[in-house]
């Protein structure tokens, strides 16, 4: 219910007047509730004055269609609820298509609430549709067609991104990416660690695109800090199809950082949620990945003790405030060792025509000595198992 009530609060210019567990023996196909609770909260809606009503959870089409003839409100369920925050929050090109995408695919299955006066008018033998059906055929096109042209821009934004990705790749940078469930304090550690100044609120959400930005660690290792959009349990299927892409940064990541809400009443059902969609999206667990706690200042002291004592006997865990900045340096201290791949020294010998390679050793910085004869270059070099599989694709 918390959580509900937050995402309610994540939409701006909503007043959240009230909220309520209505148990539910049994969901009526037609109208959700049995007879006696719709009266009852349609006689409360009536008399607050309620002009929208969230559902935290799914509402079939046929019954948001009656629920809000019945209440005489807007009705949104889980789902419509947090497109409408994604569409909010959207800020570049691709996060505003993804949510294009996944607000059509929802409105095409609600159709059948946009005719409701045409069906008097349906005439024939029951299987021969009068104009309400033709109507909802022309709006399913029309859906449809949006649908594909959506895709196709899509298709050219991830292929842009990708050509990134590969240039990126080019950059010796390690990538580290930030995961977590939404509003586990990932955009204030990412500006914490980048000086960058990326929309952190409390609210569930707050970060939609991944933003990424060149980050010097202490020992001088440079790099590439990834913070992403926040997982949720029962993330709508349309939306976890829409924003698999957004994820994909996730993926090609050298080290994952899964930050959580250590003081947050239900940290372990959340920590699972972000494992399921981890592992949904094919990142196994041999991916080298650290739990970072954070929000430490909100602990009592109780709590602390407790929560401190867990992590300094686990390796992988590194207990935070990003608010703060304790325990931050800790776990910028601890990255280097995951993400530096183990380096050797070699000797090399390159034909004088080969002029591109060794030009690409001497712009990666590996070269430690040159001396000339008659065959070739000769050069030591101390590189990365990376950079030698590169340079043998040169």
């Amino acid at each position: 219910m918390d959580e509900a009530v937050s995402l309610a609060a994540a939409l701006p210019g909503l007043e959240v007047v009230g909220a309520e567990i209505v148990p539910l023996p049994k969901a009526r196909p037609g109208s959700l509730f049995g007879t006696g609770k719709l009266e009852e909260l349609g006689a409360a809606f009536k008399a607050a004055e309620i002009e929208l009503v969230i559902i935290d959870g799914p509402v079939t089409p046929v019954q948001q269609r009656n629920l809000e003839r019945d209440w005489k409100v807007k009705l949104l369920d889980r789902t419509g609820l947090i497109l409408e925050i994604f569409s909010d929050r959207a800020a570049t090109r691709e996060g505003v298509l993804q949510v294009e995408l996944a607000a059509l695919s929802y409105q095409r299955t609600r159709l059948v609430r946009a005719w409701t006066h045409l069906e008097r008018q349906r005439g024939g033998l029951g299987f021969v549709g009068g104009p309400g059906e033709t109507q909802i055929e022309a709006d399913r096109r029309a859906i449809d067609e949006a649908i594909t042209r959506i895709r196709r821009q899509l298709a050219k934004v991830v292929k842009t991104r990708t050509l990134h990705r590969a240039a990126r790749a080019k950059v010796p940078y390690p990538v580290v990416a930030l995961v977590g469930y939404t509003n586990a304090g990932k955009s204030t550690l990412f500006n914490r660690v980048t000086g960058a100044e990326v929309f952190a609120k409390d609210m569930l959400f707050a970060t939609l695109d991944p933003t990424m930005r060149a980050v010097t660690l202490p020992d001088g290792l440079e790099v590439i800090l990834s913070d992403t959009v926040g997982f949720i349990s029962d993330l709508p299927t349309q939306l976890v199809a829409a924003f698999r892409a957004t994820l994909e940064e996730v993926l090609s990541a050298d080290l994952i950082l899964h930050v959580r809400d250590i003081s947050h009443p239900e940290t372990e059902a959340q920590a699972e949620d972000v494992r399921i969609i981890l592992a949904e999206l094919g990142v196994g667990e041999e991916r080298a990945m650290l739990e970072v706690w954070n929000k430490s200042d909100q602990l009592d002291a109780e709590a602390l003790k407790t929560v401190t004592n867990i992590a300094a006997r686990d390796e992988a865990i590194f207990l935070t405030s990003a608010a703060t900045g304790q325990g931050v340096d800790a776990l910028l201290a601890a990255i280097p060792g995951l993400v530096q791949d183990p380096v050797e020294t070699e000797e090399l010998v390159l034909p004088y025509a080969d002029g591109r390679r060794r030009a690409w050793l001497f712009e990666q910085e590996v070269v430690d000595r040159e001396t000339q004869s008659e065959d070739g270059a000769h050069l030591t070099v101390t590189w990365s198992q990376k950079q030698k599989a590169r340079f043998a694709k040169l």
